[in-house]
């Protein structure tokens, strides 16, 4: 009795902690850019209205740029690094509230991302699936993101 008395508590004490999800995004805190708009910036359409650090899609993008796999490839690491690059100028852009910077980094990505389509053809069967999940992850989010900026 004794012991499911002392479980039950531990199974309380555990369940009713907050633990805090742990920030992967490869923005700091502290990031903070001279290009941010000014107070007449905002709310006009050349303005980006999204908290970056607090957004799920970038999030997401952030964590599947930092658990991107490696293959065989050379070629397509090469490409996958710059897609990664792209990807992290995107977030950076818009916490910054740089709409040119978002819209070439927009570009950036979509140039990547073709080109490791037709590097796609050279993988394996397993490889080719892998990258494929993560590639359509990534450009869900993105899209999610788009259509969050385009609403505001």
């Amino acid at each position: 009795m004794k012991r499911l008395i002392f479980f039950g508590v531990i199974i309380i004490i555990t369940s009713s902690c907050a633990t805090e999800k742990p920030n992967f995004s490869p923005l700091s805190t502290s990031f903070y850019s001279e290009t941010k708009g000014s107070d007449s910036d905002r709310g006009t359409k050349n303005s980006i209205e999204i908290n970056v650090k607090e957004n799920v899609n970038a999030s997401e993008i952030s964590n599947l740029i930092a658990t991107f796999p490696q293959f065989k490839n050379t070629g397509l690491n090469t490409e996958i690094t710059t897609l990664k690059y792209s990807l992290q100028n995107y977030l950076y852009a818009i916490d910054a509230n740089n709409v040119t910077g978002k819209n070439r980094a927009v570009k950036d990505f979509e140039k990547s991302y073709k080109k490791i389509q037709k590097l796609r053809q050279n993988l394996n069967k397993d490889d080719d699936e892998v990258l494929n999940r993560y590639l359509v992850r990534l450009k869900t989010n993105i899209s999610a993101i788009e259509d969050s900026i385009k609403g505001n």
